[in-house]
């Protein structure tokens, strides 16, 4: 009996060894990969209205790592705006530089809408779309864009201002 036992605890040992390391470093594993996980949180890039817009731009009034950007012209910058914008303009040929030059840490709330006349017809182009897919492969962290852009943050009623920053 005692040689059937000692056969079985042969077997038992190694394997409830083996089991054991595969639990711990299954465990540590885990764990690193949960770390890194944390380390590298996954961007915002996202589209947003100008309902929420307005609350993001409320709740951030006195952060300074918030920033509105006016993707429009200058001189569409110039005619209304969100109060508290910077303007870079999508259509310069530095905007890529410039956006580049930018904190990649930051919260960044983007809005445009171009409107252009061409003959009879009105043509609308929401450059801050374009505008998002460049700032998410700069690799931007937080960044989201007001849809319908300053024509429907109007349209809502939201205020606008002719002020320089």
């Amino acid at each position: 009996m005692w040689q059937k036992e000692s056969k079985n605890l042969k077997i038992l040992v190694p394997l409830v060894s083996r089991v054991g390391g595969v639990m711990l470093t299954g465990g540590c594993i885990g764990k690193e990969v949960e770390a890194k996980h944390q380390e590298t949180p996954v961007p915002i890039i996202e589209g947003i209205t100008p309902q929420e817009a307005f609350t993001l731009i409320q709740e951030n009034e006195d952060n300074p790592d918030f920033v509105i950007i006016d993707m429009r012209t200058p001189g569409e910058f110039t005619e209304e705006h969100i109060e508290g914008t910077i303007n870079l303009d999508y259509y310069s040929e530095t905007f890529r530089d410039e956006l580049e030059k930018l904190s990649k840490n930051k919260t960044y709330l983007i809005y445009s809408l171009r409107e252009q006349r061409t003959c009879c017809r009105f043509t609308v182009i929401e450059v801050s779309k374009y505008a998002l897919l460049i700032m998410e492969e700069l690799n931007f962290r937080e960044v989201y864009n007001m849809l319908g852009g300053i024509n429907q943050w109007e349209r809502e009623g939201f205020p606008t201002t002719q002020e320089t920053p």
